[in-house]
């Protein structure tokens, strides 16, 4: 697997670096395999610019390692990440190397509609992988982190992929989403399906002394789903975690548990919000599958990466 290392840096913006194995949708209606890179230079260099017909557009490289200063804060777009339409990678590893200590710290930053990251890493502690916008879709991945390490406002779901937990600093508690959803009407999202909740060997050892949540909500209209996913024994029997100590968005998040299973999967002693449901039903369910949350259906096909439609 080529890795695309992040080194030692913190901030919002999600530095990345590219090798030869991925895909843009090219223009014209096809989908045509080509070789990516991104420039090398400074902390403020390289293109990640659109090109003419809408796909990601970025320089050739052999080989890429880089280092990127901080980022200018949350919700900044200026920062090293993708965009444009049909992006495609396929066994790299993005790491963000900072360590815990040093807050937030992404390893990718995506806003390409229609993009796919298939067997695919992504490393990193505190805001590993940034899911700004669009639809996305993950396959057979795995995500390593500690607090809000899956977060943004895309409609996405992540299918066939383990979920590292690692050890947070002393007196951290670990939570693996923060949504960001500020407008009830927008069909977007988070969706975990078929996948792994576990702790990373780090915390393993002493996995008793951290809390782990599934997620807390970063925006009013917050929305999360687990379907029939596998929640090791590091979950918190409450399963969500309040914001900063709040009652913040709790009426008005959608946070949805599905036929999960595993130590943690008992929703007995699950938070009592209004906006947390126990899934019973399949048509609820598949609101958040492939073909209803992201339009999978339309498009997955051409990019021949496999996937479920439904549950």
């Amino acid at each position: 697997m080529v890795v695309a290392v992040v080194e030692g840096v913190a901030g919002w913006g999600g530095a990345v670096g590219w090798l030869p194995e991925m895909a843009v949708a090219a223009g014209g209606g096809g989908w045509d395999w080509v070789e990516l890179g991104i420039n090398g230079g400074g902390g403020g260099g390289g293109d990640d610019d659109d090109d003419d017909n809408g796909g990601a557009k970025m320089k050739v490289e052999e080989w890429w390692q880089q280092q990127w200063g901080f980022g200018e804060g949350f919700g900044k777009e200026n920062g090293k990440g993708i965009d444009g339409v049909g992006f495609i990678a396929r066994g790299i590893t993005f790491r963000n190397t900072a360590g815990p200590q040093n807050g937030q710290a992404v390893a990718l930053r995506s806003a390409s509609d229609l993009s796919v990251f298939y067997a695919c890493g992504f490393e990193g502690y505190q805001d590993t992988l940034f899911v700004l916008a669009q639809r996305q879709f993950f396959k057979s991945c795995y995500i390593y982190g500690t607090i809000d390490f899956i977060f943004g406002n895309a409609a996405v779901v992540f299918q066939n992929c383990i979920i590292y937990v690692r050890k947070p600093l002393v007196g951290q508690d670990n939570v693996i989403t923060a949504q960001g959803r500020g407008d009830p009407f927008q069909n977007t999202g988070i969706s975990i399906q078929d996948s792994r909740v576990m702790a990373a060997p780090d915390l393993r050892p002493v996995v008793s002394s951290f809390n782990t949540y599934l997620g807390r909500p970063w925006q009013q209209y917050s929305r999360t789903v687990f379907l029939k996913t596998y929640l090791g024994s590091l979950v918190n029997t409450t399963g969500w975690l309040a914001w900063d100590n709040s009652n913040f968005a709790q009426n008005t998040v959608y946070y949805g548990e599905y036929m999960n299973f595993g130590p943690a999967s008992s929703t007995r002693n699950r938070v009592n919000w209004p906006g947390y449901h126990v899934i019973t039903s399949t048509n609820i369910a598949s609101q958040f599958t492939v073909t209803n949350l992201i339009d999978g259906r339309g498009w997955l096909p051409a990019t021949g990466v496999p996937f479920i439609a439904g549950l």
